[in-house]
Order: structure tokens, then sequence, then C-alpha cells
């Protein structure tokens, strides 16, 4: 027990931190061997994170637009940064907190010598790989809920990646109907950001879809009065009309260079930018 958080030792030497909302699932190595003591004092770590974010709470929870200028500390300005290049008008930047935590965690583990890390803080995902290290990471692909997954095999060609997964049914707000938005990005922060986006992008209007205030879901949203999606029940026509809106809002995150690669799955459609289909595994 640390500051109310807790820490517990799972396999493979991997540690777990919880704390409020976030569950950070925290390996770090050198070579092959887990480093399972510089792991706890990172998961000791992630729980300062929350506080200094806490701190802020206040203009985390405005529109990134509003906040250019704003001092804040490095973590906080990573949040405001990651979604500033992303959504600065619809979206705040809490949209980015739990991949910010992840890559935060994944950077305090390198400065140790890790020379392969992986963090997950509840699906927003940061990744850094040494030269000669690679890991094989399984998503969700929203067709047969938490069972049905993907595997990306990730090499150290990019030093760092960051895959976050957003959609209906998850574990966060959407104002979309896709099921599943998975996003490649080189940090976890702006994966982060971007899956809300595209994830946001999907919406239809079909008398199927279902929304209501955000605020009465979850007092504590930062989004309390926007419509958040509840339940989307769409003919064939619809998802396809979804998928494409996605996939135009992660082609043009794409183009700016702001992600690598996105995945879409609307109720069992699918189709995928960038990167996706080269580290996909067949």
């Amino acid at each position: 027990m640390d500051k109310g958080g807790t820490i517990q030792v799972l396999d493979r030497g991997r540690i777990l931190a919880e704390l409020g909302p976030m569950r950070l699932v925290i390996q770090g190595c050198i070579g092959q061997v887990p480093q399972m003591a510089d792991c706890i004092r990172a998961a000791k770590e992630s729980f300062s994170y929350l506080t200094r974010i806490a701190l802020h709470r206040k203009a985390l929870r405005l529109p990134c637009y509003m906040l250019e200028g704003h001092p804040g500390d490095p973590l906080v300005r990573c949040m405001i940064d990651a979604v500033g290049m992303v959504d600065p008008h619809e979206l705040t930047p809490m949209a980015a907190v739990a991949g910010t935590i992840s890559e935060y965690v994944a950077h305090f583990l390198v400065s140790r010598g890790m020379t392969r890390v992986v963090v997950n803080n509840g699906g927003d995902i940061a990744i850094f790989l040494a030269p000669g290290n690679r890991v094989r990471m399984a998503v969700v692909n929203g067709d047969n809920g938490s069972s049905s997954c993907l595997f990306l095999n990730l090499e150290s060609s990019q030093p760092s990646w960051g895959i976050a997964t957003s959609g209906l049914g998850g574990r966060s707000l959407t104002r979309g109907v896709a099921t599943a938005v998975t996003v490649l990005a080189q940090g976890a922060a702006i994966a982060d950001a971007a899956a809300t986006a595209v994830a946001n992008a999907s919406f239809v209007e079909d008398q199927g879809v279902e929304q209501a205030a955000a605020a009465s879901l979850d007092p504590d949203t930062d989004i309390p009065d926007k419509l958040v999606t509840v339940r989307a029940q769409l003919a064939f026509k619809k998802k396809e009309e979804a998928l494409e809106k996605a996939l135009a809002k992660a082609s043009s995150l794409l183009e700016d260079e702001v992600i690598l690669g996105a995945y879409v799955n609307v109720q069992g459609i699918d189709d995928s930018v960038g990167l996706w289909e080269e580290l996909i595994e067949k």
C-alpha cells in the first residue's frame, strides 16, 4: 500500500499498480531479465502523477484550445500538447490522461536503463524498445467483446510506440458509434487522444442510436454537457457510413503525421489505415 494505492506482483515480473481509476500493469526488462525493483519504484512514482494532475483538474476540464500557454507542470503540458495535436476544439486534455500516465511511467523506467518497457493503463499502452527488442501485443478488435483480439508485432525500428483503444462499451465515454478504434502513434498520450477523436468521428444520425448527456452517466466527466452514445443498433449502410467517417478522421491525422496507423471496427465491419496492416499478425 502506498499513498492510498496498491502494488501487487504479477506473473512474468510484471507489477500491478492501482489507485482510483488508474490500473497500471508495468513491465521493464534489461535484456530478458525483468527488473521488478525498478518497476515497483515506477508504480510508486505513478501515484504522484495522479496527485499532480488533480492540482490542475479545473483547467484540464476546459477545451484544449483555451489552455494555450498554460504553464502547468511537464506532465500536464504533455496532456495539453497531445490533445492540441489531435483536436484542440472538441477535446479536453483529459482525453490524453491515461496515455500520458503510461508514457511517463515508461520514461521513468527507460531513465533507469530498461531496454524493453511495456506499461498498460487499462488499454492505453506505452512501449519502449531498445535496438534488437520486440514485443507482441494483443488488442481488442470489438467483434466478440474482450475475448476477441488481434495481435501486433512491434519492433525497435520505432523506439517508442503508443497504442490506445476507444469505442462504445469501453471504459470511457464516446460520442461515436464505433465498437472499437485502436490507434498507433509514437507515444501513448497522442494515441489516447487520437483514439478518442477517431471514435467520436464515427457518429451517425440514426433512430438506432441512443445518446444521453455525459453527466447523467458519469458525474465526474470532463464533458458534462456533451451527448455520448449509450446504444447503437445500425443497419449495414449506416455501419459503412460510420466506418468511413472514422477512417476519414484517422487518415487526416495520419497525413498530418500525428499518428502512425489506426484500426476501426463498427459492429463487425472494419478497416485500417497506415502501418496497421504491416504490423498485424496474419
